[in-house]
């Protein structure tokens, strides 16, 4: 894509970090944005110098800060190619026993993973309209299906409607937009009961995502669900 500018929200690790290294090899400038921006330094660095990467404190749960990245990112490199709204979280809970997370703790798994992209697409809609560009989704396996006492599969559910939605109001924009729903992916965050589960690697994600990005500009790859080999369907 020769210069273009790939932003990758929850880009500290996992499928995020992942998704930042195949679009430096596929020549993107990366724009990497994470809560802590100092956990991205190795990363960034192992990407490129300042005029290929930008590493940027961006909380996901709050627009402005998302608004004010987009339009640093258009002012100092002029263009918006790819955004990746992929920053999410998730804790385990329950709705009938105290298993799990208290929900005193279930709000920011909510706004991460249902206003963080949400917030993001809002963002940077207006900059991908200009570009032509490409906005893709991380979704889940687990948001496809009812999962006992699971609010993260919930907050999953969202993001497909979300993207549906978004969709829906992008004809006629030439923006295209991806929902990636990986299944169980070794991000480090796997409850012990999944231990022994069969799980993809961040990087495989990584390639379903520069495979939709990758299409002709003709041709919007809506969704895309990967599971690893042996996953059972309904977990």
């Amino acid at each position: 894509m020769g210069d273009g500018v790939f932003l990758v929200t929850g880009a500290g690790r996992g499928i995020g970090a992942a998704t930042a290294r195949l679009a430096a090899r596929e020549g993107y400038r990366l724009v990497l944005a994470a809560r802590d921006a100092a956990a991205l330094a190795d990363l960034a660095a192992s990407l490129g110098g300042p005029d290929r990467v930008l590493a940027a404190s961006c909380d996901v749960r709050e627009f402005d800060q998302v608004a004010e990245l987009v339009r640093r990112v258009e002012q100092e490199w002029g263009r918006l190619d790819v955004v990746f709204a992929n920053a999410g979280t998730s804790v385990v809970t329950s709705f009938t026993t105290d298993a799990g997370a208290p929900p005193a703790e279930w709000s920011d798994m909510v706004l991460t993973n249902v206003c963080g992209p949400a917030f993001t697409a809002r963002a940077a809609l207006p900059a991908l309209i200009r570009h032509g560009g490409h906005l893709v989704l991380t979704g889940s396996a687990a948001g496809r299906g009812v999962r006992p006492g699971n609010l993260y599969a919930a907050t999953k559910w969202a993001v497909t409607g979300l993207a549906q939605a978004i969709r829906a109001e992008c004809v006629g924009t030439g923006v295209r937009v991806t929902l990636v729903q990986p299944g169980l992916t070794d991000t480090g965050g796997i409850p012990p009961s999944r231990a022994a589960d069969p799980k993809l690697a961040p990087e495989d994600v990584a390639r379903a995502v520069l495979y939709a990005v990758g299409q002709p500009p003709t041709v919007d790859v809506n969704e895309i669900l990967v599971r690893p080999v042996g996953q059972d369907a309904h977990r």
